[in-house]
């Protein structure tokens, strides 16, 4: 018997919504968000003043030594540069952390992988932003050195000395890229702000600072094994001036990037892929 027939009314026809010709969210704009979810927020906010706040201290430090001393102690515009980078690897690994875990802590990933579902696109444009930060606050330590640089030419009485090395200069920024990516590495694994923060700390500050040091100064097993297994160690010969790099040096770092970046982005990428925000 037809719906008719029947006398009941025919069902209403589904609803049905056509994006296929809806132009996807653009990268740029990606980018764009995940940076203000970085900085603008009250968390990220007081991040940034604390290590601001940490940079102009160490040039008041730097400063103060300077003042302090009798003989002229010139630092240059490299030894600020190396100097300055000591706060910024404090603080800020936090924030590609938190710009991972922020979704999953803070609940917000539902509305994130709503607007964007493709979350590979959003995982891209989360390491662009964090990248973007990294070099950003590198340029801002750089322009304070620069500053305390002349202060402290002019505090001794002489000629500021302007001996940036640009390849020291572009192995430290490499430095910093690879640990920002570590913290994000390790925020897309655990998911969890707490967790990541520790595991991060322990490895890439206290381990290196408490346990490796120790083990280095007393075996020679850990003098051939550390710089394998630590981004730390494996960086030395590459940011020390006086050594000369060799081919086993950058075996040594590749290897240790693979434990630390490349393995937990692999592993983190995945478990974000497979995870249902809630």
């Amino acid at each position: 018997m037809s719906t008719i027939e029947s006398g009941r009314p025919a069902p209403a026809p589904t609803p049905t919504l056509d994006i296929s010709q809806t132009a996807p969210v653009p990268f740029s704009r990606l980018v764009r968000v995940e940076w203000r979810k970085m900085v603008d927020t009250r968390s990220g906010f007081w991040l940034m003043i604390a290590t601001g706040i940490l940079l102009v201290l160490t040039v008041a430090l730097v400063l103060l030594v300077v003042g302090l001393t009798e003989d002229d102690l010139t630092i240059g515009a490299d030894g600020f540069s190396q100097i300055l980078t000591i706060p910024l690897s404090l603080l800020l690994p936090v924030f590609p952390i938190l710009a991972v875990t922020s979704e999953w802590s803070q609940r917000t990933g539902l509305v994130t992988f709503a607007l964007e579902p493709h979350r590979v696109r959003v995982l891209l444009a989360k390491v662009g932003a964090v990248v973007l930060l990294a070099v950003a606050t590198i340029v801002v330590a750089l322009v304070l050195g620069a500053v305390g640089n002349v202060v402290a030419a002019a505090m001794d009485g002489n000629s500021p000395e302007w001996n940036l090395d640009l390849e020291m200069l572009a192995l430290t920024i490499l430095s910093q890229l690879l640990y920002f990516l570590m913290a994000y590495a390790f925020g897309t694994v655990l998911l969890s702000t707490p967790a990541s923060i520790a595991v991060f700390y322990v490895v890439a500050l206290l381990l290196p600072l408490l346990v490796y040091s120790t083990l280095y100064a007393l075996f020679d097993w850990a003098q051939d094994l550390i710089p394998w297994i630590d981004m730390q160690y494996a960086m030395g010969p590459f940011l020390d001036p006086g050594d000369d790099a060799t081919a086993m040096d950058g075996l040594r770092l590749l290897v240790t990037v693979l434990i630390w970046v490349v393995t937990p982005l692999i592993i983190g990428t995945r478990r974000v892929l497979a995870s249902e925000p809630k």
